[in-house]
């Protein structure tokens, strides 16, 4: 429901601000984030399909893969959109009721996206320091059950700081400096004491980042003792090569989302934490085909031969 203000008036709507500075470069940067947008959803789309497409990529590693790509299509796809009219046209209103529920969502597909991640680096540690036991502990009902249990865990996680904030009053400019709705900058715009929704806030964003990132630490350091005591240099590459591209994309995430949540005082930064934002929203999206799979000598395979099968059924 619409927020009260402090002078007895309602909140119907706020208007996102995006980048003001930039706005003089608006049509170029529409231009550049559209062709962005385009191309993540694509090459994310793309390893969805030919995951569920080709037998020999039915595999744990590449399950988890194509998981994390639907996600991040349907994160983009929640925030960028709105972006893209910014760009176009300038500040964006939005209403009330809209704007909790994208924030809802990009938070809670970013809490359920963190924990996959460490559910991906469980996935490798066991397949490089535990390989015998392997095809026994990560089937496919395992898999399915990790992934339920990310976002089944991120719901109620997120679900309290986000109605915390939406309690809140709203009074005087209802513009947030920012291009899509998030919590932080919600708060900041608060004219009721915010702090204890604010340490909320803080507390589950610093839970959920550092559940993650020490499973991922202690996962991958286990995997650097394994592949360094590997006999061959052969066998060193190749192992290394399966996680290589998962650290980048992790480290992209991690480092950026750090410096948005985990901060005890929301209002500092609120500016650098757009452009920090534009990482997690843009940038992640649209390396994660490249470097995740796209590069994969086995997806490169499983995707010409479905290009082969589309053209001989035409």
């Amino acid at each position: 429901m619409p927020m009260e203000m402090g002078n007895g008036t309602t909140v119907q709507e706020f208007i996102l601000e995006g980048f003001p500075a930039s706005q003089h470069l608006g049509k170029v940067l529409f231009l550049v984030h559209l062709l962005a947008y385009l191309a993540s959803t694509v090459g994310n789309a793309i390893i969805v399909i030919i995951t569920c497409a080709d037998s020999r990529l039915h595999t744990p590693m590449y399950f988890f893969l194509s998981t994390f790509s639907f996600f991040e299509c349907c994160f983009t796809s929640t925030v960028i959109p709105k972006l893209l009219i910014i760009f176009l046209l300038g500040r964006q209103t939005i209403s009330f009721p809209a704007c909790f529920i994208q924030a809802f969502v990009t938070v809670f597909l970013g809490a359920g996206g963190f924990f996959l991640i460490a559910v991906m680096s469980l996935d490798r540690y066991l397949a490089i320091c535990k390989p015998l036991h392997y095809p026994t502990i990560m089937n496919l009902k395992t898999c399915f059950l990790l992934v339920t249990a990310c976002f089944a865990l991120a719901f109620p996680l997120i679900t309290g700081p986000v109605v915390k904030v939406s309690q809140l009053s709203f009074c005087g400019r209802h513009v947030i400096p920012h291009f899509f709705c998030d919590l932080a900058p919600l708060i900041h715009l608060s004219c009721s004491d915010s702090r204890s929704a604010e340490m909320l806030a803080f507390v589950v964003a610093s839970v959920i980042l550092l559940t993650s990132l020490i499973i991922t630490l202690i996962a991958y350091s286990n995997i650097v003792v394994t592949i360094v005591r590997l006999p061959s240099a052969k066998e060193k590459k190749k192992a290394f090569s399966t996680c290589s591209s998962h650290l980048i994309v992790l480290s992209l995430m991690y480092g950026s989302s750090v410096f948005i949540y985990v901060k005890p005082k929301q209002t500092n930064r609120l500016d650098s934490s757009r452009e920090a934002a534009l990482v997690t929203t843009v940038v992640t999206p649209l390396l994660n085909p490249v470097i995740c799979t796209l590069r994969n000598k086995q997806v490169h395979r499983a995707l010409r031969e479905t290009m082969c099968r589309m053209k001989i059924s035409r």
